[in-house]
């Protein structure tokens, strides 16, 4: 996929979802629910305060007799409502609306009608760049403050589970490092060649992995032949994963806001997705992370 107007193009061809809104009282997230609406490729339920939403939505010119409505005011329970209709099949996925994160993620790890399943959660981010030939997949940026080899290893699982719903049949993984060889007194490139040793060793299957690669060998052909390296990821990697937070978060950070670059997320790990976007981000960008959404909920 070039851009993230061709993962939208791909949504459409699948079976339309139903996405569980928490906290529906939200100008951007209500205006890209609509839209996704009016694309064909989801219905939603939308639970909150509902009297706020239909202010919202009058202001917007949204009809809501196009949507099941709960009003639950509490946001805690709102939350736990919204998981609770995915937990129980009657809807595909979760949507954050105007919450925090904590109070959402709480009620995903409830243990009586939250989506735990085992897994380590991390957010997946898809970057449509300019000035680049193809969508990237990031991870994570988000969640995992500084994970260790085991949340690693889950990490880039559930970014393959990503691109794998993308049509990307054997995704290449790019373990992220300040620099491309082995150093002992850099843990993360230690950790990167031993991420690809469990690769190579069927630990980690359905991938290929690199590392360590810095970001310019990662994601150049050029680059990486003008350093002479010979590794089957170097400049063709679909999926970066990142060594920390502090480093997810600034490149996530640099695309949307230097090269103008648009995005899409969404949190892996769960028994559902969970389309969980910033305040800070646009209704496009809560547009295409539905989109995100219902690609992993149809693989």
């Amino acid at each position: 996929m070039k851009n993230l107007k061709d993962l939208v193009e791909l949504t459409k061809t699948k079976d339309k979802k139903i996405i569980s809104v928490a906290c529906c009282q939200d100008k951007e997230v209500l205006t890209a629910v609509e839209k996704a609406r009016c694309l064909g490729i989801v219905d939603a339920i939308l639970v909150g305060d509902i009297d706020k939403t239909k202010e919202i939505a009058d202001d917007l010119g949204v009809d809501l007799n196009k949507y099941e409505l709960i009003d639950i005011k509490d946001l805690t329970e709102a939350c736990l409502k919204s998981v609770e209709l995915v937990s129980s099949n009657k809807a595909d996925m979760v949507m954050k609306g105007l919450v925090d994160t904590s109070i959402i993620l709480k009620a995903v790890l409830n243990k009586e009608v939250g989506l735990r399943c085992g897994k380590i959660l991390s957010q997946v981010s898809i970057l449509d760049i300019p000035s680049y030939d193809r969508l990237i997949i990031l991870s994570d940026p988000a969640m995992n403050i500084s994970p260790d080899l085991n949340a690693k290893k889950q990490i880039i699982e559930n970014a393959v589970e990503v691109a794998k719903s993308m049509d990307i049949e054997m995704p290449k993984v790019a373990c992220i490092c300040a620099k491309e060889k082995v150093n002992p007194k850099m843990p993360d490139t230690v950790e990167a060649k031993e991420l690809e040793d469990m690769c190579k060793n069927g630990e980690i299957k359905d991938c290929i992995v690199g590392g360590p690669l810095a970001l310019d060998n990662a994601i150049s052909i050029e680059a990486a032949k003008h350093k002479g390296i010979d590794n089957p990821v170097a400049g063709k990697a679909d999926i970066l994963l990142m060594p920390d937070i502090k480093a997810g978060n600034v490149l996530y950070k640099s695309v949307v806001f230097f090269a103008k670059g648009d995005t899409a997320g969404i949190v892996m790990g769960a028994k559902a997705p969970i389309v969980l976007t910033s305040r800070a981000d646009s209704d496009i960008a809560k547009l295409n992370s539905i989109a995100l959404g219902v690609l992993v909920a149809s693989k």
